[in-house]
């Protein structure tokens, strides 16, 4: 028996291939769980894919659109996770905006925005969607996607930084809200994770006249364990352990996973 035997999770922003979203479905779907990948419209060929590639290895996989700042689909994905399912234990707000990276004075209002409207109006949405859900059966997990840069500052990402703050205490805020509803609410702190979002990162952050590669190097030496960017399926191990049983008593925990990755902290 699995971690999330017979638990139904729903994951949003999956359908990348080398995401940390699909990396923590795969994850979840091996311990057990039967899996909603959701995306984008225009990415929702990728995520059909992502199932396909789920279900070839035995697992129990859906795909769903889903726009997160949109809360009308938020109820939808939910109550279509429910009526395919007949239940809902586990969600990880996963997607993200990479924006608001840079100088201040050069970050856009719509980088400002966007920031917003997806980092936090997104896992807002998603988590009005389920709240009444789990309350209503009793309990479930929920798993935010902040950043290291949600608990300590970075300079330079003045608009991430923001957004990824106010998911926090957003997770702090529903753990305390929701604790006697026996809904558990904590969020995964990635540091450098090799990604498609993470090579955008190092492309803003990396210094004039320095490589990708060279910037890359820079900043993993800055990692005390192992001196290397993570992979993102050992953020979804992270996933698995607070959706699961095993964390049943933790609530309201940021938790960083960046091998000792503590920048302004």
């Amino acid at each position: 028996m699995g971690l999330l035997q017979d638990k139904v999770g729903l994951i949003t922003g999956a359908g990348n291939a080398a995401g940390i979203g699909f990396a923590a479905a795969r994850q979840m779907c091996a311990a057990g769980a039967r899996m909603v990948l959701t995306d984008i419209a225009v990415n929702m060929p990728a995520a059909q894919e992502r199932v396909a590639e789920l279900q070839k290895l035995g697992a129990d996989a859906l795909a769903l659109e889903l726009d997160v700042t949109d809360l009308a689909q938020a109820r939808s994905a939910v109550d279509a996770t429910v009526a395919h399912y007949g239940r809902f234990d586990a969600l990880f707000n996963n997607a993200g905006y990479a924006g608001g990276i840079g100088p201040f004075e050069e970050i856009t209002d719509t980088q400002f925005n966007m920031s917003w409207q997806v980092n936090v109006m997104g896992i807002v949405n998603l988590c009005r969607a389920a709240l009444p859900v789990m309350q209503a059966a009793g309990g479930g997990s929920i798993i935010n996607n902040s950043s290291l840069a949600g608990i300590g500052v970075i300079a330079n990402m003045s608009g991430y930084n923001a957004s990824k703050f106010a998911v926090v205490g957003l997770t702090e805020t529903l753990a305390a809200e929701f604790g006697k509803d026996n809904i558990r609410v904590n969020a995964v702190c990635p540091g450098m994770v090799w990604t498609d979002m993470g090579r955008s990162e190092v492309e803003s952050l990396r210094q004039p006249g320095q490589s990708m590669d060279e910037a890359k190097a820079a900043l993993a030496a800055e990692v005390s364990l192992q001196q290397r960017w993570a992979q993102p399926g050992e953020i979804g191990d992270a996933v698995v352990y607070l959706a699961s049983d095993l964390s049943g008593y933790v609530s309201g925990v940021a938790l960083p996973v960046a091998g000792g990755l503590a920048p302004g902290l």
